[in-house]
């Protein structure tokens, strides 16, 4: 079996300047923390991010979280989301030229990143038909009905987050923490998947895992568990 384990700088060493990545979770629950801090060390620059939203930017109290770290060390060069309110860094890069940032909502996001992962050539929402959100795109009718053909999203390197995994990869998100990591999985050319229990193969009982480990390339363990 080939041996996935590696360390969080092991794991990032081919990520380059001007990749697209895609981040797991939801205002950082569910986002693989120890491989957002190997991002930052490495430094890699102008990084389009696909992603629910911004993160949380770092504050009195407490450091950045998930996407955030790279909102903060400024590695970021492009925003793919659907909420990012709560991170005002994102805005303020806005507002200044440096961060680039496309709005898309939040169920057609997971359905683009979806459809990257099957092979398919997009989606068709009416999610924004007869909007400004609509000008310029492709309209798209079926049946009477008008739509917006959402093209699919992929990506170089996915960096999502496990509770449970074993040393071949299969792998589940508990509750929560399961946003957008499992569609991810699939839609990446390289898959790093951070954990925070490990186990041999065949420790636990198959049906525990959502997801097989065909899909995932590396393993990183010491996730901590999430903490509000």
């Amino acid at each position: 079996m080939v041996d996935k384990i590696k360390t969080a700088d092991e794991a990032v060493k081919d990520l380059k300047d001007g990749m697209t990545i895609m981040v797991g979770g939801f205002m950082a629950c569910g986002s693989p923390e120890n491989l957002m801090d190997a991002i930052v060390r490495k430094g890699v620059k102008n990084l389009t991010v696909i992603g629910n939203d911004g993160g949380m930017p770092p504050t009195e109290n407490s450091s950045a979280r998930g996407i955030g770290k790279l909102v903060a060390a400024g590695l970021v060069s492009r925003l793919i989301a659907s909420h990012v309110g709560l991170n005002p860094q994102v805005g303020e890069g806005m507002m200044c030229g440096k961060l680039g940032c496309d709005l898309i909502p939040q169920g057609t996001l997971a359905e683009a990143i979806r459809a990257g992962g099957a092979g398919l050539g997009g989606i068709l929402t009416p999610t924004g038909v007869g909007t400004i959100a609509a000008e310029g795109r492709e309209i798209i009718e079926v049946d009477g009905k008008k739509y917006i053909l959402e093209k699919p999203l992929k990506a170089d390197f996915a960096f999502i987050r496990a509770t449970h995994a074993d040393k071949f990869g299969n792998f589940m998100s508990a509750k929560s923490t399961k946003t957008f990591n499992y569609v991810m999985a699939m839609a990446a050319e390289t898959v790093v998947l951070g954990t925070e229990q490990l186990h041999e193969v065949g420790e636990l009982d198959a049906d525990l895992y959502h997801m097989p480990g065909t899909f995932v390339t590396y393993i990183v363990g010491g996730e901590i568990k999430w903490q509000i």
